[in-house]
């Protein structure tokens, strides 16, 4: 059940909610600097990989630390290649002009059971499957697997499950505990908006962030059988349960007053933008949901400190307990050869995800690492609560969708939640939309 992870998640934060930013960045490097390495790769001079994923700006800079280090020990030369938010549709027309990248990062399970099944991906090799097995949980291996094969390494994981808040803001409110409930939540929002800040940012624009505030409500509220039950479109959009998840939202996304810009303002703001514009600013806003990975923006675009002037609290318990919703990008090969094995391997191991851990805006569900990397201790206390919890979280919904449906920017369940942002009022034209598309993007698959 979620309901122990997220135990375990709201303790974590409470120990950290007044914790601060470690000075000298909580750690340094990998594993070449905390005396020795955990995983042995070969030398690969003369040869060039290529490695695709959909991360830009901070994120993009933090992993290629880790791109970096690879480079160091085996002397090939790695070049980054952006995806852009539709990862399923570039990585198709590049494996259909016979020029895959070497290595891809697919931030949704449902397009690496799609890629599976059309042959796109290789299977991993010995040394890979050996740095798997070795640090990750069963969860996260079989989340890598298709029909008992293992493709995939989840090397980065994420909590989607956090809200992130300007603590002046809360200050100058009067607010001295975060809300438990999503009552709470939303009166919360209105005292933060009587007292002059938009209460809260969201980042509209890019419609995957709407999916995780769906999500969140609904694994509270209906629970965990029916989440994975419309996961797997066992049950359609137009069920009861997905109306009182959506009439929930509008509760929140139907007042404009409590919303950074109103309804058109979150519908014109990107993912980054909801982020700096809470912590930076004449007036910033209050608050901002989203994953542990806010840290790389706050770190790269605001002057706040993460747990001194950006602090953290669980998404509010709609139902009985709070939600957790993990996601995460799945690295894959695309093409054979001993590189991208080799990558793969690296990405696997404990070494890789110290040094990316380091960066900051990064959690990983590699059981084995030294969580001392982390940045920041608040991060570092959500990945352990991440750990811990082992294999009782459910993944996040959207994802494990064929990509038509939850994967594609301006189409299918995007583009359903930014019309239900823009007109909350409309409930049952929602479902009808969501269960239309769904019902396309899954007979499809």
């Amino acid at each position: 059940m979620a309901t122990a992870a997220a135990a375990l998640l709201a303790g974590a934060l409470t120990l950290t909610a007044c914790g601060g930013d470690d000075d000298d960045g909580g750690g340094g490097g990998g594993g070449t600097e905390s005396g020795g390495t955990s995983v042995t790769l070969p030398k690969l001079d003369g040869q060039t990989l290529e490695v695709a994923a959909v991360w830009t700006g901070a994120e993009q800079k933090n992993f290629t630390k880790v791109l970096d280090e690879f480079t160091e020990r085996t002397g090939a030369k790695v070049k980054f290649v952006p995806t852009g938010n539709n990862t399923s549709t570039f990585l198709a027309a590049k494996i259909g002009g016979g020029q895959p990248p070497d290595v891809a990062f697919l931030p949704q399970v449902g397009v690496l059971h799609q890629f599976a099944e059309k042959n796109w991906l290789k299977p991993l090799g010995a040394e890979a499957k050996a740095q798997v097995d070795k640090n990750f949980s069963q969860g996260w291996r079989d989340l890598g697997a298709v029909d008992g094969q293992q493709y995939g390494v989840y090397a980065k994981a994420a909590n989607k499950s956090l809200i992130w808040y300007n603590t002046a803001a809360f200050d100058a409110a009067g607010i001295t505990e975060p809300p438990k409930t999503w009552k709470e939540f939303i009166s919360t929002a209105q005292t933060l908006s009587d007292a002059g800040s938009p209460a809260v940012s969201i980042g509209g624009a890019d419609g995957w962030t709407l999916t995780d505030w769906f999500e969140n409500v609904y694994l509270s509220q209906a629970g965990p059988e029916k989440y994975d039950q419309l996961a797997e479109h066992k049950i359609k959009w137009t069920d009861p349960s997905v109306k009182q998840a959506l009439t929930t939202l509008a509760e929140l996304w139907g007042k404009d007053e409590l919303l950074a810009g109103g309804r058109k303002g979150a519908l014109d703001t990107e993912y980054p933008k909801s982020v700096t514009q809470t912590f930076s600013g004449d007036t910033p806003a209050a608050m901002v949901f989203e994953g542990d990975f806010v840290t790389a923006e706050i770190n790269a675009g605001t002057k706040a400190k993460v747990g001194t002037d950006a602090k953290v609290f669980p998404f509010p318990a709609v139902g009985s307990d709070s939600p957790v919703v993990s996601g995460g990008d799945v690295a894959v090969a695309l093409k054979d050869g001993q590189g991208a094995q080799a990558l793969l391997t690296f990405l696997a191991s404990t070494d890789a995800a110290e040094i990316w851990a380091a960066q900051g805006g990064f959690l990983s569900p590699n059981k084995e690492m030294d969580q001392s990397k982390y940045k920041d201790d608040v991060t570092g206390q959500i990945a352990k609560a991440l750990i811990d919890a082992g294999d009782d979280f459910r993944f996040d919904m959207s994802d494990q969708a064929p990509a038509a449906f939850g994967g594609t920017q301006g189409a299918g369940e995007w583009k359903d939640l930014q019309d239900f942002l823009a007109d909350p009022s409309d409930v049952a034209g929602a479902q009808q939309q969501l269960e239309s598309n769904a019902a396309k993007a899954y007979g499809a698959g």
